[in-house]
């Protein structure tokens, strides 16, 4: 098992090589977040992503790699199964109420636990499917649960006017930027490059219409 210490050598270069500013706490909390989520993991199998570098990497790191992007005092992270990228990007900015969206109860359960252990004040979970989700955010997460057709058919209702959606994609969605419907325009597509990650990561910025 990778130490606590060089874990933490590896999420603060990668923070450095972002280039974003995070509280003093944050590097911290975010390691705590990660052997909660080992811990729940074995019993709940809430990640394929077992080793602990990769989590670093593939879970915290690629969170905050969207931070530059968020904007808004309230953000809605739907599909977010153990709390990525919400748990990590409530950490980075406190002031922000973060509500993480799930239909699975176990990865709920887990979510509630992180939030109570990590203190996260800003944070809540709802265990509910997307389209009955209510109310309006300023800024809307979700990594790669859908197609954007399908994200924006099932959430739309939930981006406030002048909004924007924040879709993480693996490969350049090419063939699903035709679906975006009526009232969305897709602003820009983002290709990101993830601290210790191989492949493909791009992120889909759309706006709603004021």
């Amino acid at each position: 098992m990778t130490t606590r210490e060089t874990l933490r050598h590896q999420l603060e270069r990668g923070i450095a090589d972002l280039r974003v500013t995070l509280p003093d706490d944050a590097a911290e909390r975010l390691l705590d977040y990660r052997e909660l989520l080992e811990r729940w993991n074995s019993a709940y199998n809430l990640t394929a992503i077992r080793d602990d570098r990769d989590m670093v990497a593939r879970h915290l790191l690629d969170s905050l790699t969207i931070l530059p992007y968020v904007h808004g005092r309230s953000l809605a992270d739907l599909g977010t199964g153990p709390g990525l990228p919400g748990i990590p990007l409530a950490i980075a900015e406190p002031a922000r109420e973060v509500l993480m969206v799930d239909s699975n109860g176990k990865k709920v359960r887990f979510l509630r636990e992180a939030i109570r252990s990590l203190k996260l004040g800003n944070a809540k979970a709802l265990q509910s499917r997307v389209e009955d989700v209510e109310g309006t955010f300023e800024c809307i997460t979700a990594r790669a649960f859908a197609s954007l057709a399908d994200m924006l058919g099932w959430g739309g209702h939930l981006l406030a006017p002048g909004g924007v959606w924040l879709a993480m994609k693996g490969k350049h969605p090419d063939d699903e930027l035709a679906g975006v419907p009526e009232g969305f325009r897709v602003e820009a597509i983002h290709a990101l490059a993830v601290p210790g990650v191989e492949g493909e990561r791009h992120l889909v910025v759309i706006r709603r219409a004021a």
